[in-house]
């Protein structure tokens, strides 16, 4: 006898633990019909400037079931990246550079795909005597809107900095995605619980958020620093900083990070090249110094 779809997700969650994974949701496809609408507002107003693949086929983009129509279940995972500092003290020492703590441990992406891979497996060894399982993983590489499907599958809710936000992790999760054939059991969505705070609007240095919950790529200093292909426009200049990588304002000053927990992977952990390097310093790389410290 197979063994059910709710034993199943279950031993999955235990799974995804074992591995590194802190936050797990499941959500159904068809969770949040609404997204279709607000990339299309977001799009008509231009707000992901030079992002070009963003308005290349948004219907596949948010809507899980136009990316793969067999898809039955979406499973979230989170990976907790809280950092050892305060992110925001660098910014006192305009000597150094800051860069985002998400980008000063090792890449991400090669630390998550293996992992959701090796869950995947798993899952399609388990679940024989079901229907044929397949799946497809997904890591920040494919039209995937990560942030509403987790908050859809309850791993947390979506603040008015746009990002993810957990009751037990803070600002500081890494999400990636596993869409299966296989129909099981959907997790309760989160409420949203920013009340009336917005103090990650009211931080941000270049007023990249036109409203709560809407943000403004073209003013976004991580977009500017990292996406941006073109000179950075002379009025947002004296507002960077020494933000040379990225910007972790809006996320650090979430009064929810008073539950984050440091980061449990050490591959995640802060390398000591990209803590404070020295501005002067990084002026002096020529192409392959560059490289070669930033590999």
């Amino acid at each position: 006898m197979p063994i059910s779809t709710s034993d199943l997700g279950a031993e999955l969650r235990a799974r995804a633990r074992k591995l590194g994974f802190d936050a797990f949701g499941i959500a159904a496809p068809n969770a949040r019909p609404d997204l279709k609408s607000r990339l299309d507002t977001a799009l008509a107003r231009g707000w992901q400037d030079g992002m070009a693949w963003m308005a290349e086929e948004p219907e596949r983009r948010s809507t899980p079931a136009e990316l793969w129509s067999e898809v039955r279940s979406v499973i979230m995972l989170g990976m907790n990246y809280g950092p050892d500092h305060d992110p925001l003290a660098i910014l006192n020492h305009r000597e150094r550079g800051a860069i985002s703590v998400y980008a000063k441990g090792q890449d991400y992406h090669e630390v998550i795909k293996p992992r959701l891979k090796a869950i995947a497996r798993w899952l399609i060894a388990q679940a024989q005597g079901h229907e044929q399982v397949d799946v497809k993983v997904f890591v920040d590489t494919a039209a995937v809107m990560e942030k509403p499907l987790a908050a859809a599958a309850g791993i947390g809710w979506q603040g008015k900095h746009t990002n993810l936000v957990s009751r037990d992790y803070g600002s500081w999760l890494f999400l990636g995605a596993i869409f299966t054939t296989l129909e099981l059991p959907a997790d309760e969505a989160q409420a949203d619980s920013c009340g009336t705070c917005q103090a990650c609007v009211d931080v941000c240095p270049t007023a990249a958020f036109p409203a709560p919950y809407r943000l403004d790529a073209r003013r976004c200093i991580s977009y500017l620093t990292i996406e941006h292909k073109g000179q950075i426009p002379r009025e947002l200049r004296p507002l960077i900083g020494n933000r040379i990588y990225g910007c972790d304002d809006c996320l650090a000053v979430c009064p929810w990070n008073k539950f984050a927990q440091e980061g449990r992977e050490a591959k995640l952990a802060a390398r000591d090249v990209a803590r404070a390097p020295a501005l002067a310093d990084l002026l002096g790389l020529d192409d392959t110094a560059f490289r070669a410290m930033f590999a």
